[in-house]
C-alpha cells in the first residue's frame, strides 16, 4: 500500500510563506508525476502545481504563477511547495497526489494516489 503524507500547513496571515512537503511511503512505486491539489469550503478540488519526475518540467494553476513553487526532494516521490505572496482566497486543504502514467497534469482523476491533505489558512 502506498501512502502520502502532507505537513507544512497551518495558518499565515496575507502576505505571508508557508512551504509543503509530501513524502510517499510503503510499497514502492516509480511515479511519472507529483502535483498538489486544494479544494477550498463548498469548491470543488482545483489543480495548484505539477513536477515530471523525469526532466523536472513544471505546470501552474494561473492563480499561483509567480507565487507558488513545486519541486523534487532528493528522496524518491518527495515533492515540496513553496508559497509566498499567500492570499485569502489561497486558504483551502492542499492535497499532494501521485501517478504512475503520463495522463493529464491538471486532472485529478489521472493520479492514482493521494494523501489526506493539509489545511492551509491565510488571514486578512
Amino acid at each position: 500500500q502506498v501512502q502520502l503524507v502532507e505537513s507544512g500547513g497551518g495558518l499565515v496571515q496575507a502576505g505571508g510563506s508557508l512551504r509543503l512537503s509530501c513524502a510517499a511511503s510503503g510499497r514502492t512505486f516509480s511515479s511519472y508525476a507529483m502535483g498538489w491539489f486544494r479544494q477550498a469550503p463548498g469548491k470543488e478540488r482545483e489543480f495548484v502545481a505539477a513536477i515530471n519526475w523525469i526532466g523536472g518540467n513544471t505546470q501552474y494553476a494561473d492563480s499561483v504563477k509567480g507565487r507558488f513553487t513545486i519541486s523534487r526532494g532528493n528522496a524518491k516521490n518527495t515533492v515540496y511547495l513553496q508559497m509566498n505572496s499567500l492570499k485569502p482566497e489561497d486558504t483551502a486543504v492542499y492535497s499532494c497526489a501521485a501517478r504512475t502514467y503520463s495522463g493529464y497534469y491538471y486532472r485529478d482523476r489521472d493520479y492514482n494516489y493521494w494523501g489526506q491533505g493539509t489545511q492551509v489558512t491565510v488571514s486578512s
